[in-house]
């Protein structure tokens, strides 16, 4: 008599070797999976029924055969090493963002808590060649939204997506990385004491590539669309005009997902695609502030439910700036508790500084992240 343990270790075979099998795609797979009464079914079908699930020819001789078990028994010994674990679309755990996408993956490969991606978080993505500026803006934006329960999802790429899995750890809060290679295999392989550490602080690394995969370019494009279907939304901070991040963004669009930008200088190229979003509708993200006031009110509420405690949040990653005089007068005009108008605020410094000069200094002081514009042209202390 099969019991429940080998009945669940037939099923998890059964969702590897179609996920392994040749020409078959997320879709078509899960397509074929729903005509079965249960996945450990497809082992015990002929030839012509397993074509008759719409499998290619290839696809269904190498089911047939046993082909497909053998590697899928085969992935499962590896996975075991490499002390991961197979999450297939059918297990309760999976995250139900990913499940509404239109192609997500019949099996995730994970390590740490899979449950954890069911949080629900911020795909952070940009270049791989940031500015002092991006790093500083990510790890911030990064560590003040994981402070207050959200988790940071990101590709541990170089770049903007190593900066917010810092900014995530540096607040003391698990994050996710999703890869473009196999769990076992660390790209960049300079951020192995990061995949370390993020294990270690109780995140997770999940890839929907078998194990052992190296890295490929087509690969990483591919994996864009789980991290933007496992979010609530994607925030760019700075991307090249030809950047893979905009295809991300583009995947997040598609699947109804919200889009943050960070603003950057127009004359640097890594600026083109995030200003580019916020024209086209994007948030334009300066703070926490601005991603949290977006969010949804269910999740807002479902994140405060979930935070352990209302901790200090660490100080800022980024260096303190040096004041310039005209920005130094408009911070001795407000306060943090209390709005002071755009108008009010003119009249107090009219013998000091021009209505330029005042504009100027909030917008660099807004970028610093030091005053906070409300509706209204109300500004207010973000400190």
């Amino acid at each position: 008599m099969t019991t429940r343990n080998q009945a669940i270790s037939e099923d998890t075979l059964a969702w590897l070797a179609m996920s392994l099998a040749p020409t078959l795609g997320p879709r078509r797979t899960l397509d074929a999976m729903r005509q079965l009464d249960c996945p450990a079914a497809v082992f015990s079908l002929s030839l012509t029924e397993l074509e008759s699930l719409s499998l290619s020819a290839a696809a269904a001789q190498f089911i047939f055969d046993g082909k497909a078990r053998e590697v899928a028994e085969q992935q499962l010994l590896r996975t075991a090493e490499v002390d991961a674990e197979i999450l297939c679309f059918d297990d309760e755990r999976y995250p139900e963002r990913l499940r509404e996408i239109y192609d997500p993956p019949p099996v995730l490969w994970t390590r740490g808590d899979p449950r954890l991606l069911s949080v629900p978080s911020i795909a952070v993505v940009g270049t791989r060649h940031p500015t002092p500026y991006g790093v500083g803006m990510a790890e911030m934006l990064s560590r003040d939204l994981a402070a207050r329960g959200v988790l940071i999802l990101s590709g541990m790429a170089r770049g903007i997506d190593s900066a917010a899995h810092r900014g995530a750890l540096a607040a003391q809060r698990p994050t996710a990385a999703i890869w473009g290679t196999g769990i076992d295999v660390v790209y960049p392989k300079e951020n192995r004491k990061l995949a370390d550490a993020i294990l270690a602080t109780g995140g997770v690394i999940a890839s929907e590539l078998p194990v052992g995969t190296f890295p490929a370019p087509q690969n990483f494009p591919r994996r864009n669309r789980i991290l933007s279907g496992m979010s609530v939304g994607v925030l760019v901070v700075e991307a090249s005009e030809h950047s893979g991040t905009r295809v991300t963004a583009r995947c997040a669009l598609d699947q109804g997902r919200d889009v943050y930008a960070v603003p950057g200088n127009v004359t640097s190229k890594g600026s083109w695609t995030p200003n580019t979003l916020i024209k086209q509708g994007a948030q334009l993200t300066a703070s926490w502030e601005d991603v949290w006031e977006a969010l949804p009110s269910q999740v807002r509420l479902q994140l405060e439910q979930g935070s352990a405690s209302k901790s200090e949040v660490p100080a800022s990653l980024l260096p303190e700036p040096t004041l310039r005089p005209q920005e130094a007068m408009v911070l001795e005009q407000l306060q943090p508790d209390a709005s002071t108008q755009l108008d009010e605020l003119l009249e107090k410094l009219d013998t000091q500084m021009t209505s330029s000069e005042v504009f100027t200094a909030l917008f660099e002081l807004e970028m610093a992240g030091r005053v906070r514009k409300l509706p209204g042209n109300f500004y207010v202390l973000s400190f």
